[in-house]
């Protein structure tokens, strides 16, 4: 028999290493490697296994059958519903409302008439169905089990017909062929390789739980990541009603679409029309206030920038950031003082994106800069009008995607105006604009600063 050699694995990233370090060189983590036993496997002889079938790459294929959840927002993300052997790794925040979320939707699918089984290995049955009393689940016709041994998990579900498996959660599931404790990389990854394979041969779909390090990403390997079809992150404060279920990664969709949910005490409630909630409490006669058209995934979503100057101390000024990157603040704030004349230098900068969505396009740029400007001049920016645009080093406002998408969701909330990039409201191509919307074309970010500065009030 083959001796067992001795290796060590990081538990952020899961490179490995012939001996013990501090430091991971894969990832640059601290006190991470752990030791694992690699027994090698005997050659495989040549000739033993079956020649692989070519097929031309033209051709035609079935789109992937897909089995409607019943909650809009989840199956908006997941791009029409669940897929038949496929895995989801759905990954948040402890207390963040995963397991309620998965309940919800394991209830409405059993409600259907399908068959879901839901295997917890964190909480017990009673604790589970406690939480199914809450949301008022409790006669749903959710097959319940409490089991972390992959061996006995799989017997289970080879053969049982079920169209939707829960595992909740995947670190503390446990294959008895790996010699370490549940949690570790070698745990996660093998039982991730035998739940996959099993729900990929059994044709039912799978759901994996995944637990988030404090640097925000899913703990365990990297390559459970790769081995999924889909990967879904539930963000949100836990001390703000809304939830924001993003997809990462999508197999049988796109990425990078929202689903946004408002927790209750009677679980997560789907929100329809998310532009509305954001600008529910916006106040338009404040200064520092501007009004950004965005779009995430294929959805248009306005939100609420905030922006707040302060008298700064001795010292470096402070920047300080809620739903957006810090280095683009940094960076746009030397713009408008190197283009644009505006001194902000010895203050002290806050921004916050209100209502909890983090904000990653860089048409956000444009806005921002509005609410900036209006904060430094004391001036409100005008309460019916939206703001997008990229900003570049030079000053000047480029061109984005969607326009005519972020002017229609402004439209349809009350806006009367807009300010976008010049060369998008005075193109070549048309740009079709809902009737009554006025186009403020802003080709340079000293263009909005000077309206400020000429008209003495908000009128940008």
């Amino acid at each position: 028999m083959a001796k067992a050699a001795v290796r060590f694995v990081c538990e952020s990233c899961g490179a490995a290493a012939l001996r013990w370090a501090g430091r991971c060189e894969g990832c640059g983590e601290w006190n991470t490697l752990v030791e694992e036993l690699a027994r090698p496997r005997p050659a495989a002889r040549r000739g033993t296994a079956p020649p692989i079938g070519f097929v031309p790459l033209a051709g035609e294929s079935e789109p992937a059958p897909r089995i409607a959840i019943g909650i809009g927002e989840l199956d908006r993300v997941l791009g029409g519903g669940l897929v038949p052997a496929s895995v989801v790794l759905v990954g948040g925040d402890p207390g963040i409302g995963k397991s309620t979320l998965l309940l919800q939707a394991a209830a409405a699918l059993a409600r259907a008439g399908r068959r879901v089984l839901y295997i917890s290995g964190e909480e017990s049955i009673e604790q589970v169905r406690l939480r199914a009393r809450r949301l008022g689940l409790a006669r749903a016709p959710v097959e319940l089990a409490a089991a972390i041994d992959i061996g006995v998990i799989a017997a289970a579900l080879e053969r049982s017909g079920a169209s939707l498996v829960v595992i909740d959660s995947i670190q503390t599931m446990w294959l008895e062929a790996v010699e370490s404790a549940p949690g570790t990389v070698n745990q996660v990854r093998g039982s991730a390789f035998e739940l996959t394979r099993l729900a990929k041969s059994a044709g039912f779909a799978l759901v994996l739980v995944g637990h988030m390090t404090k640097d925000g990403m899913i703990a365990g390997p990297r390559v459970l990541e790769h081995m999924v079809d889909s990967v879904l992150t539930f963000e949100g404060d836990r001390g703000h009603q809304f939830r924001i279920l993003r997809a990462t990664k999508n197999r049988f969709g796109a990425t990078d679409e929202i689903g946004v949910f408002e927790m209750t005490d009677r679980g997560l409630a789907e929100v329809a029309n998310p532009s509305a909630i954001f600008l529910a409490e916006r106040r338009g006669n404040v200064a520092g206030s501007a009004v950004f058209a965005g779009i995430e995934g294929t959805r248009p979503v306005l939100l609420e920038v905030q922006a707040l100057l302060a008298q700064g101390s001795a010292g470096a000024p402070r920047r300080a950031v809620i739903g957006w990157d810090g280095g683009r603040l940094a960076m746009l704030l030397a713009v408008l003082e190197a283009r644009a004349g505006l001194s902000l230098g010895g203050a002290d900068v806050y921004l916050n994106i209100a209502g909890g969505l983090r904000v990653g396009e860089p048409a956000a740029d444009l806005a921002v800069a509005a609410a900036v400007v209006s904060a430094a001049t004391g001036l409100a920016t005008p309460a019916d009008m939206v703001f997008f645009g990229e900003v570049g080093l030079s000053g000047e406002v480029r061109q984005v995607a969607q326009a005519e998408a972020r002017l229609k969701e402004a439209a349809k909330l009350g806006f009367t105006a807009a300010s976008l990039p010049r060369r998008v409201a005075r193109g070549a191509r048309p740009l079709s604009a809902p009737e009554g919307l006025e186009l403020v074309g802003t080709g340079h970010v000293s263009d909005l600063v000077s309206r400020f500065r000429a008209s003495g009030r908000a009128a940008p």
